[in-house]
């Protein structure tokens, strides 16, 4: 896979195999695969009773729409890119209109898989260190921070 900044502020993303198709799919599965949503676990975090209440019933049904809308958005991109390349190679396009909803849906992945495996801060981390499954997170996370960094540099500035 190639991701490769385009002259109108976007990226393009060159899939080369079936496993890249899967890769991408799993921005989906891994923001959805904790227990508790993501709203609901920043919500938890807050603990001053004054405001609990109002997080509970105003703040949190409005990031669930917004992190959902965001998961669906980058889903549907990425399974109508799959279905026009008839799971070959292909290309997926993200437009500067489309950065947020990429960066809230890669940001969505990370902070489940952060949750889920408590990695911490990257540079000391040594992924072959690893069993398989905790370092497919690992590498996972990597590259969906990769792909941040690319949406913040050429898309989002």
């Amino acid at each position: 896979m190639k991701i490769i900044p385009t002259l109108k502020g976007g990226l393009r993303i060159d899939t080369d195999a079936p496993g890249d198709w899967a890769l991408l799919s799993g921005i989906a599965n891994d923001a959805l695969s904790c227990e508790a949503s993501l709203a609901q676990r920043l919500g938890n975090l807050i603990t001053d009773e004054a405001v609990t209440s109002d997080w509970q019933d105003f703040v949190i049904p409005d990031l669930e729409e917004q992190f959902s809308s965001a998961l669906l958005y980058v889903t549907t991109a990425i399974a109508s890119a799959h279905l026009e390349s008839g799971g070959g190679p292909g290309l997926l396009w993200i437009n500067r209109d489309d950065g947020f909803q990429w960066y809230s849906a890669l940001n969505q992945a990370r902070l489940a898989i952060e949750q889920q495996y408590q990695f911490g801060p990257s540079e000391a981390i040594n992924p072959d260190e690893f069993p398989p499954k905790r370092r497919a997170a690992f590498l996972r996370s990597q590259f969906y921070l990769a792909i941040q960094s690319l949406l913040l540099e050429h898309v989002m500035s």
